[in-house]
């Protein structure tokens, strides 16, 4: 962990992303407030993306449609197009890496890049660069904010903070130099840092800690303390000019969720909308190289909710993962009303298994449950001579279809047995509890049949 003394991280987030691209491929909603909506044909839902426009006038994300049309009469509704956000998404990224390298993409509109060296002395001309390319090859409605600082964390606050300031299109270039801090962090509240959302701002309240000034003067370990993990001390550092090197983690689920529209509500289209999100998961899950080992669904209804989730043998194939969905949705139909008003659906895929790792695990999990079964084949051979009885006969060994790897509880499952005999006198049975030379290898064989030898 360094601190470094020059600008090395660029965090750039696309204003309005959604009713921005609409504004750009549809030219009679430009210069006019605009809201994307989940769908068409109903007043009862709400904001999910705005214009410039539109937030100038006082709409703002998550803003219902009743209370958005109150502050602004002469707002134009959109239906979402996700296709057309993700082809304006990698367009968008394909300019900007004609610029400069992308280090990270963080959602369809935000990513982050590493300064280089040749460009630390002057991040205003690449800033400018950046935004030139993208009005010139792709299109001027489509703005975006950018944040310079030392590292990503600062470098994402100063991108919020230069959001809708700067130019004639609306896009805000802000440059947090370490030479200027704790200058510009000073003038933002709790709520205006990543990560701090209401629960937790009530939670340094009760701790006496009001302002960025206050949090910051905190100890690391304190600030570990609040968060109750190692993230609070992260930021701590973070917030100080730290290049703080997080861990790399891992890919912990793939999912999709779908608000209904008003006629596509019933049990039996929110069935055909959960597979065709699945699919889409799956589809995801196999472009990146991962076996699930757990299915979720989710339904949200009108007052209440109903969610399941099954078990599944690693698997990342369409047909093993929609038989698992029917299986869930079997359930659902049984506990349901016919009539049953399905408003969202959500679908995830869970217990995530690399694909290059799981293929070494089956030949490792195979041969250590082949090595179990021999050392417990001894100690039942040890037993029947010691006893002079056949207390137990067992079958030959056999790996089970495609090992036991990708399980999600890493059991492993009992070898065939046969007690041979028949159980006659129940006080004959030997316990696990009493001295069993067996009982370190076989763990698993817990009650012997004994049958007299004579």
């Amino acid at each position: 962990m360094c601190r470094p003394d020059t600008i090395e991280k660029l965090y750039l987030d696309f204003d309005g992303f959604f009713a921005s691209v609409e504004q750009q491929v549809r030219p009679s909603l430009r210069n006019r407030p605009v809201g994307v909506v989940p769908f068409e044909g109903t007043e009862h839902t709400c904001i999910i993306a705005c214009s410039r426009e539109a937030k100038v006038a006082g709409v703002k994300s998550i803003m219902s449609v009743r209370e958005a049309r109150e502050v602004c009469p002469d707002l134009a509704l959109v239906p979402q197009s996700p296709d057309l956000y993700r082809r304006a998404h990698n367009a968008l990224t394909a300019e900007i890496m004609a610029v400069i390298p992308i280090a990270a993409i963080k959602s369809i509109d935000e990513l982050t890049c590493d300064v280089e060296i040749s460009d630390r002395s002057n991040p205003d001309e690449l800033g400018q660069r950046i935004k030139a390319r993208l009005r010139q090859h792709v299109g001027a409605y489509i703005t975006c904010s950018i944040g310079f600082a030392a590292n990503r964390q600062l470098a994402k606050m100063a991108c919020k903070s230069g959001k809708w300031r700067g130019s004639a299109y609306g896009d805000g270039l802000a440059i947090w130099t370490p030479a200027d801090m704790p200058g510009p962090l000073l003038e933002q509240t709790l709520g205006d840092i990543p990560g701090i959302g209401s629960r937790l701002e009530k939670r340094l309240h009760a701790a006496k800690i009001f302002t960025v000034a206050e949090l910051m003067a905190t100890a690391p370990k304190q600030m570990r303390s609040l968060w109750g993990n190692v993230t609070g001390e992260r930021l701590w550092y973070a917030l100080h000019g730290y290049d703080v090197q997080t861990p790399p983690q891992g890919r912990g689920m793939y999912g999709h969720g779908r608000v209904l529209p008003p006629g596509h509500r019933s049990l039996q289209l929110a069935q055909d909308a959960s597979r065709l999100l699945i699919i889409k998961a799956a589809r995801r899950l196999r472009r990146e190289g991962w076996y699930a080992g757990r299915l979720w669904l989710w339904l949200g209804l009108r007052e209440k909710s109903w969610q399941n989730a099954i078990t599944l043998p690693a698997v990342r194939d369409d047909q093993a993962i929609l038989e698992a969905l029917m299986a869930l949705w079997k359930g659902a139909l049984a506990d349901l009303p016919l009539r049953t008003e399905v408003i969202q659906v959500h679908v995830t895929l869970l217990d995530l298994t690399k694909a290059d790792e799981r293929q070494l695990d089956n030949l490792l999990d195979d041969d250590r449950t082949r090595r179990r079964w021999e050392q417990a084949t001894d100690a039942i051979d040890a037993l029947n001579l010691k006893y002079g009885a056949t207390l137990v006969s067992v079958g030959p060994w056999t790996p089970p279809p495609g090992g036991y790897a990708g399980a999600r509880s890493r059991t492993r499952a009992s070898p065939r047995r046969k007690i041979s005999g028949e159980l006659e006198d129940r006080s004959q049975t030997l316990r696990s509890r009493q001295p069993n030379p067996a009982r370190n290898h076989l763990p698993f064989l817990r009650t012997f049949a004994l049958r007299d030898p004579r």
